[in-house]
């Protein structure tokens, strides 16, 4: 039977324990990590948040010596004590608290433990779907505690960062009115308001801006977001953003700001310094060196544009897809020709066709020779001349992709210098590369909705000088918008929002909404915006993923205390489940379980 803890008050955590506090009566209190029984002599190592501390118990000190003997691993005990240090060959320089130990003289056994499904160790491999059931024993283990420990430290730096700067911390509502426009959104029925629907906020977006609009100059909010969407390895259906807006700023200001809060959260974090101001990379830069917009700049590899040089030769695939619009452009991998084998290179052939490429092309620049089964369509001068722009040496070989759509172009060999970049060991883990991003394009062409789309959100302001694109060539237009960047993951991005009421109209009539559409969907902004308007701007981090980096984690799923799965479901409480009829008449709903 479990005990009570009868006044007993802890003094000391397991983990905290040290020299200085031999001779201390004590009492800590925690979970049984191990007990080894010598008899009249039995050890415990006692796990708390702080980690682990010895308690031994002796038969002639212990008062309650029976109940010692009845412990395993997980139950939870209270124990009294001294603390003493180990004699010198004991001492365990594994444990930080390995010179000292607690002598028990008494104990309280306070749970009962069954044998857990996993032990609870960082050292032993358990398959995620049972870390995931289990998660109550999985957040026990010191990586799982450490990355929430890390988690919180990073709200806190962000809190008092943001408020030494003149942010205000705001709530803005989870029911809100539902936009479509952009992820789906989770819906959430009325029961008061039959039919109706709340749904919950993919990001505070509209209310920020409408925050500015109030004259609160500078907000923020450790803001949840809820998405319904197609699930990865880095997202999840609720999320967490780091979210600001900022009153009567450009782009510089906003970036500014961000760049000194990254760098305290790095600096207090990992002792990290950087070095402000962070380097700026256009959008068009991005695509055409990386191939992305959010580019690794631990490593090289950088792409080429070799268009020109290709476009009157014979090899119709080249010529093709320059005439056509599009591009050719290579990677040159320096020094891998006795690295890479043949089969490997057909490998990556196949790999780039996930990314709609129809293949790859190769030279390799061999000791012997050139091996290639594409320079017979090139004059030697040509050859000679792709050699040159792409700075080939012997040793080298040159990767080329070409296609009319300048997007699969970048995407494939985007995707192929990331993976040239793992598989030749030029990436260092420890060294963390920032950038901004910016000058976005503000739109681009949905082919699945047929219409103009805007690339972040229709709130976002053109920049000055492209304002009259607006009119003759929109997709032209860029944004000022920027993302930051680290070693090939957006932390976030924002952008400097439109505040003119003609330009957001002409924003609404790009995107296909007329005027009632917008706004039925978005009027308690635009009337917000008939009485006086700042210019604004702001920006979102994602605390997931920035805490996942700062962790060395692979997967956020690492860093969130209950994490859904793939589906979107949660394997310890079994969401989403049914719900009775009696809560869906309430709601005016009723559930139609048949099946197209």
């Amino acid at each position: 039977m479990s005990e009570l803890l009868a006044g007993w008050k802890r003094t000391h955590f397991c983990g905290q324990i040290g020299l200085e506090d031999c001779g201390k009566e004590a009492v800590m209190m925690g979970w049984v990590q191990v007990r080894r029984d010598l008899g009249a002599v039995i050890f415990v190592d006692l796990r708390d948040k702080t980690g682990l501390g010895q308690v031994v118990f002796d038969k002639s000190l212990c008062r309650h010596f029976d109940k010692a003997e009845q412990i395993r691993s997980e139950y939870v005990i209270a124990v009294q004590g001294v603390i003493r240090p180990r004699s010198p060959e004991t001492v365990n320089p594994n444990m930080v608290t390995g010179q000292v130990e607690l002598k028990a003289t008494d104990i309280k056994v306070l749970s009962a433990s069954e044998t857990p499904p996993f032990e609870i160790d960082d050292d032993t491999a358990v398959n995620e779907t049972l870390r995931l059931k289990y998660r109550y024993l999985d957040l026990r283990r010191p990586s799982m505690q450490s990355n929430l420990f890390l988690r919180s430290k990073v709200c806190s730096i962000v809190r008092n960062f943001l408020a030494e700067n003149g942010f205000t911390e705001i709530e803005t509502p989870i029911l809100c009115k539902s936009t479509p426009e952009g992820a789906r959104d989770y819906l959430v029925p009325s029961r008061v308001h039959e039919g109706e629907f709340y749904a919950l906020p993919q990001s505070p977006q509209l209310f920020k801006q409408i925050l500015m609009v109030s004259g609160m100059d500078r907000y923020y909010q450790i803001a949840r977001c809820f998405r319904d969407e197609d699930l990865r390895a880095d997202r999840q259906p609720e999320f967490t953003q780091i979210d600001m807006e900022l009153s009567f700023v450009e782009e510089n200001d906003v970036m500014e700001v961000n760049e000194r809060l990254m760098a305290r959260i790095f600096k207090e974090c990992l002792g990290y310094e950087m070095s402000l101001p962070l380097k700026r990379i256009t959008w068009q830069e991005a695509m055409d060196k990386y191939g992305s917009d959010k580019p690794d700049l631990r490593f090289g590899l950088e792409m080429v544009d070799v268009s020109d040089l290709v476009k009157d030769t014979e090899f119709k695939a080249f010529a093709g897809a320059v005439a056509a619009g599009g591009s050719v452009r290579a990677i040159n991998a320096k020094g891998c020709v006795n690295i890479l084998a043949r089969r490997e290179i057909d490998a990556l052939g196949e790999f780039v066709k996930t990314f709609k490429a129809k293949g790859l092309a190769w030279i390799s620049l061999k000791e012997e020779g050139i091996q290639s089964a594409i320079t017979k369509f090139f004059t030697p001068e040509q050859t000679d001349a792709i050699i040159k722009r792409l700075d080939g040496q012997t040793g080298d070989i040159l990767f080329f992709i070409a296609d009319s759509k300048n997007e699969i172009v970048y995407k494939a060999l985007g995707e192929l210098r990331l993976r040239l970049g793992k598989r030749l060991d030029l990436i260092d883990k420890n060294d963390f590369k920032f950038c901004w991003v910016t000058e976005f394009p503000l739109l681009e062409y949905s082919e699945e909705e047929q219409r103009l789309v805007a690339v972040h959100h229709p709130f976002t302001s053109p920049m000055d000088e492209d304002l009259s694109l607006l009119d003759t060539d929109p997709l032209r237009a860029r944004a000022k918008a920027y993302d930051m960047v680290l070693n090939g993951v957006e932390l976030g991005g924002g952008s400097i929002r439109i505040h003119v009421a003609d330009v957001q109209e002409k924003m609404f009539q790009l995107i296909g909404l007329d005027e009632q559409t917008a706004h039925e969907r978005f009027g308690y902004l635009l009337n917000a915006f008939r009485y006086g308007v700042p210019p604004h701007g702001g920006l979102a981090f994602g605390l997931d993923r920035l805490v996942m980096l700062l962790a060395g984690k692979d997967s956020i799923r690492d860093v969130i205390a209950f994490p859904k799965v793939q589906n979107a479901s949660c394997l310890m409480t079994d969401a989403p489940t049914p719900v009775d009829d009696k809560q869906l008449r309430e709601l005016h709903i009723r559930v139609d379980k048949r099946h197209d």
